[in-house]
């Protein structure tokens, strides 16, 4: 039944946002009353944590598994916001917003999880690109891995980027070619070229 009411609860937090959902709305949703729910958690707060936490793992799991297959670094970085693209599709931009605003142990899990494991990943892929040759050698790689992953998150801000105007998962695959421009060497640049040719020939191919 607990790991029951987290799905439920994820799914209407990426949905909805995490404000506007209720305890009411969780129970309704699970077909059970809000009494089932507070024996399992004491508030709204344990829920989020564990949602949160949750998610974190999910996410790096599957950066885990880019960095076992040893894949370019330029694939890393395009492949990893392509995963983002997919995974958090159908995720309410006013998430990140209720998170920082009203859940602040939940927050602080994230913003851990972001400076631990997010920032040192982008930290790696730069210093990997650069002993390639793919990166530019004379960057700053602190500076640039602190950069993409405020990118990232800047997507996610409705006073920035509006929802009907701006689609947040375009942006995110607009950043991150944005974001290579910057620090590719010509080697990297035709890398990186060949690379997104293929990978639209092999899209259009399964269509």
């Amino acid at each position: 039944m607990k790991e029951r009411i987290i799905k439920e609860a994820y799914k209407l937090f990426w949905r909805f946002g995490i404000k506007s959902v209720t305890m009411d709305d969780i129970a309704k949703d699970l077909g059970i009353s809000k009494r089932t729910i507070y024996q399992h958690f004491p508030d709204k707060e344990a829920i989020v944590i564990l949602v949160v936490k949750h998610e974190l793992e999910t996410q790096q799991c599957q950066m885990d598994k880019m960095e076992e297959d040893k894949l370019n670094p330029i694939e890393q970085m395009v492949l990893g916001a392509d995963y983002m693209r997919i995974s958090l599709a159908h995720m309410n931009p006013v998430v990140f917003h209720d998170l920082k605003k009203y859940h602040p142990l939940a927050w602080d899990l994230f913003h851990q999880y972001k400076h631990e494991y997010i920032i040192k990943g982008i930290r790696e892929n730069l210093v990997e690109g650069v002993e390639a040759g793919l990166y530019r050698k004379e960057m700053n790689v602190d500076m640039l891995s602190i950069l993409r992953m405020e990118q990232v998150l800047m997507a996610f801000d409705p006073t920035i980027f509006p929802a009907d105007r701006f689609n947040m998962m375009n942006i995110q695959m607009e950043f991150v070619n944005h974001f290579l421009h910057g620090i590719l060497t010509e080697k990297g640049l035709e890398y990186y070229t060949k690379y997104t040719e293929e990978s639209a020939t092999s899209i259009t191919h399964e269509k």
